[in-house]
Parts: structure tokens; sequence; C-alpha cells
């Protein structure tokens, strides 16, 4: 059973039971109303299936990210279902996988072969044929051992011209079939073939995983925070004398953020050889750091697990036997039993459903940029938000999948919606191009995705400093080119700099110029401009100073 979101005008968070087989979903899909319509076709066109496998220059974004969530390895066995000219195969090959694959036009005579992790990237939505398609994920399924990767398309790009309505999708000018999908049509199509609960992982791309417990795992690794190991602020002679004994208890108690049993740490029968229990080797830890920092560590790792658990009601709630034991021992530990975390848990779910409650969360945020109407994160910002927010945020990509590559994250406050925001030069240029925005309606999941990369005056980012926290590595860089602009009086006019062409226009009336994160004037600008701007630039620092 697949369960929705919704947000109720009283913003109450209810679960929308979807039907079995809801006939909007397994019904031939109407055409786009762009779509060039025929009244009759005679007899069904030629596909050319093979037409739509497409030479590539790097890993498919599908095998890409396999690779890089760890489900892909050195050590796990690839095979490509439906591999097309085989670049991926290939590829991998030349890195050192294990990869292997079958295609039916280009590579017939290759054996289908069991393997850890099996790709179907971009097949089921090039079949025509509805049974067929149907027999394509059944037997990448029958394949893989570990993990099956789905992919399809889930967006048509330009439905203007050139193509006709055929089933339950179109033809293509090179005769090729595309069947388009929503993303939550997708998830509801592979779940139900498949009797499971894919995890989506990008736009129309996801993992299927073979053990519960693994996939539980990879989904609570999702909303699982980084944090810094508390530094030592004094020494003493004992702890100098033990330093190398307790290192692994010191990364066991960050990471989990809670003292290891006898058998989850090897070390464990030498320090109690030394100490008689952990919790006494832990005093020794605590002597040198800062206690509050271990409390914190504790405290942030409940979180983490409250919004996994939270976000487990969208689906079928694990049983606590489906986690791996160190889960199970990080629950115990942290909330005494896994009834008092999932109940905790489901008053966080509840809290998650009050608009205002969320409105008043974002505005109060001591991270990110606060605008009237938004709250903006930086990606790497997010495990530092209030864990409401974080919940609220889970809710869409839990099921929607976060955008590949998204760098912002923005929380709309007037309405509940989530957008992924990918600004690809945001490290390296001084003022980041929007390239691609996907934002999700909570209340219905639907998705509209932008794409800017082709606009002449695309939206700008400024104050890049606001989206980061303090620890960002390039945080003083980003913010003294703030301090810079500001006492240019290049922001002062925030509604006209929006934009690329906007800001530019700026630059060329403060006679200013960017070399990197740095303003300079410009080298043909008026002597005269020059120094009537330097005159406004002191009044402005008079001002200031007052």
């Amino acid at each position: 059973m697949v369960i929705g979101i919704g947000i109720a005008e009283q913003g109450k968070i209810f679960l929308s039971f979807l039907a079995p087989s809801p006939p909007h979903l397994l019904t031939p899909s109407l055409p786009h109303p762009h779509s060039r319509m025929v009244t009759s076709i005679p007899e069904a066109p030629e596909i050319e299936r093979h037409r739509a496998a497409i030479i590539r220059t790097d890993l498919s974004k599908p095998v890409r990210l396999a690779i890089e969530s760890g489900i892909l390895s050195k050590d796990t066995t690839f095979f490509d279902y439906g591999c097309g000219h085989g670049g991926d195969i290939q590829r991998l090959a030349k890195q050192g996988y294990s990869s292997r694959g079958w295609d039916p036009y280009y590579q017939p005579d290759c054996p289908l072969t069991a393997a850890d992790v099996v790709n179907l990237g971009y097949v089921i939505n090039v079949i025509e044929d509805r049974t067929e398609r149907c027999q394509a994920l059944l037997k990448a399924w029958e394949l893989a051992q570990n993990v099956l990767v789905v992919a399809a398309q889930v967006l048509i790009g330009d439905r203007s011209s050139g193509q006709i309505a055929y089933g339950d999708g179109i033809v293509t000018r090179r005769n090729t079939f595309q069947k388009y999908y929503e993303q939550e049509e997708l998830k509801l199509y592979i779940d139900q073939v498949l009797g499971v609960d894919a995890i989506p992982v990008d736009l129309g791309i996801y993992f299927v995983f073979r053990d519960e417990a693994q996939a539980e795992s990879f989904r609570a690794s999702r909303f699982r925070s980084r944090i810094t190991t508390p530094r030592i602020r004094l020494s003493t002679k004992r702890y100098e004398d033990y330093q190398e004994l307790l290192a692994p208890l010191i990364t066991f108690v960050t990471e989990r953020g809670r003292l290891p049993n006898k058998t989850e740490l090897p070390s464990t029968p030498d320090i109690l050889a030394e100490f008689g229990t952990l919790r006494r080797a832990f005093q020794v830890i605590l002597q040198v750091t800062d206690r509050d920092e271990w409390d914190a560590i504790a405290e942030k790792r409940r979180q983490d697990l409250l919004v996994y658990l939270a976000l487990t009601q969208f689906s079928r709630r694990p049983k606590l036997s489906h986690f791996k034991l160190i889960v199970q021992n990080d629950i115990k530990a942290l909330f005494g039993s896994y009834q008092q975390a999932c109940s905790a848990a489901d008053l966080m779910l509840l809290s998650v459903g009050d608009s205002r409650l969320i409105a008043s969360c974002c505005q109060q945020s001591a991270i990110g940029k606060r605008l009237p109407n938004a709250l903006y994160v930086h990606v790497s910002a997010l495990e530092a938000l209030n864990p409401l927010l974080r919940l609220y945020e889970g809710c869409a990509s839990r099921t929607i999948g976060r955008m590949d590559g998204a760098t912002l994250i923005k929380f709309h406050i007037n309405q509940p919606k989530i957008s992924y925001l990918f600004y690809p030069d945001f490290d390296t240029e001084p003022h980041p191009s929007l390239h691609t925005s996907m934002q999700i309606d909570l209340r219905d999941l639907q998705v509209i995705y932008r794409d800017y990369d082709t606009s002449d005056n695309p939206p700008i980012l400024h104050r890049k400093e606001t989206f980061v926290t303090p620890d960002y590595p390039l945080y003083e860089r980003f913010a003294k080119l703030t301090r810079q602009e500001e006492d240019w009086g290049l922001l002062d006019h925030t509604h006209s700099i929006g934009t690329r062409q906007g800001w530019q226009k700026c630059l060329l009336d403060h006679c200013a110029q960017l070399q990197g994160h740095r303003v300079v004037w410009s080298k043909d600008a008026d002597p005269y401009r020059i120094k009537l701007l330097r005159s406004a630039r002191r009044q402005r620092s008079k001002r200031r100073e007052n």
C-alpha cells in the first residue's frame, strides 16, 4: 500500500491512501494538450526502440548515483539490463568494477546474469507494449540480488510539434516511443509491479532493495547529520597515558551518540581490562572535553532518528527487527524503547501539519536567508535546521527525491511547498546563476521543473554567506565580498539586482567590476564619476559609524 502526503486547509497533516489500482495511473495517459493529436491512426506505428539508446560521454546519472550512495562499489557485481550501446559497462570496467550487460538490439547474445546491483536505466519508458514493459521490470528485479536501480523519464522537454499520441505515451520524431511518468506515478508503478516500497533518490530514479534492513539503513542514512568530535580542551596524565586506547571509543560515541555495548567495539576487552567498564573509560574522556558537546551529539542523533521514524509513516513503518542490530541498539539507548521512539516521532509528524508553526520556524531560523515569503538554506546547512523543518523537507525528498545537484532548499512560508534550486557555480562564482529548479507541492505532490540554463537573464544570488553556516569552508570569503559590496552601495536596491542583467547594470552604474570575490574599479571608468562615487562611499561609512 502506498501512502501519499497531503496537508489540509486547517494545517493538519493527513494520510491519503491511494487505491490499489488508481484508474488515472493505470489507464492510458492523456496526451499533453500541446502535443499534436490525430483523430485516428489506421495502424500502429512501427516503433524503433533501439534508436532511443543514447551514446553518452560519461556514466549515466542512475549509475553515478549508485556509486555516490555506496550501493555500487568495486566489491559488488553490476548488470545493466537494456544497456544500449554499453557505455556504462565499458566505463565501469575501466574503473575496476565487475560489470556486464544485455540489450535486445545491441547486445542480444550476452547472457542474462544475476548481479548484486542491476540497472534498469531509462528502459521502461521506451517500451510501448504495457505487458512487455511490466515483464522487463520483473525480469530485472529477478536478476537483482541486492539492489535494483530503476530510472525513467518523468518530464517532457518539447511537446510542441512532431509528436503523435500513442497508447499511454507518444511517438517521437525519431520513431521511438516515450512514456513520460509523473514522479509519484512512477513510484506507484514500481511498487505495484514488484510489491515493494521503492526509494526515490532523484527525479525519475529509484532504488529497490532486496533486504529490508539494508533498505531501512539506507533511508535512515539520508537523514543522518554530520557531527564533529569534541576537541580536547585540556590534558591530564591519565588521558595521555590511554589516549590511543580511548580513541576508538571517542569515535564510536561521536558516530552513534551513545556508549557501545560489549560486542560493538573490537577494542572493548582491552578497555575493560584497564578501566573495568566503558562508562568509567568515558569519564576519563569527559575530564578533557566539554560534556555539553557530547550531550548535543546525543540529542542530534535522537533528532536524526525522530525525523527518519516520522517519515516511515508514509509507507510501512518497519518492525524493530527489520533494522540492523547497531540501529536497534541506538534506538534503545537513545529512547528507551522502540515504542517510545515511534510515539515521539508521530507527535513530531503531527506538528509538521501546523502551517503556522512551520512559518514560525522559518521566520525564527538562525540559519539560512530569511525573506518575507520564504527561507532559503544551502543543502549543507539542512541538518543544522530545526528538526521540524528537516522533517518538513523530508516529506518532499522521501517521496519525490531531492533534485540531483541541488544547492539551495527553499521553504515556502505561505504555501505548503518545497523548492530545490541548482546553482552549479555556487562556490566559484561571486553571484552564481540559477540553472534549474524543482518545486514540490506537498498537498498533491505535483512537481514543477524549470530550466534557466538557456535564459539570457537568469536569477542570480547575492549575500551567499547567509545561506550557509559559519563553519562552511568559504563562509568568510562570501561575507567579505558582501561587506565590500555594501560599502560600494551595490546592494542598496535589492528589487533591481536579482537577475543577471539587473546586476550588470548596477555594476556599470557604479563603475565597478568583479575580480573573483572582490570588487574593483572598472578600467575605463570616468575619473570624475569615480570621484563622486568615492564621496558617496565616505558618506555611507559615516552614517554607519553614527
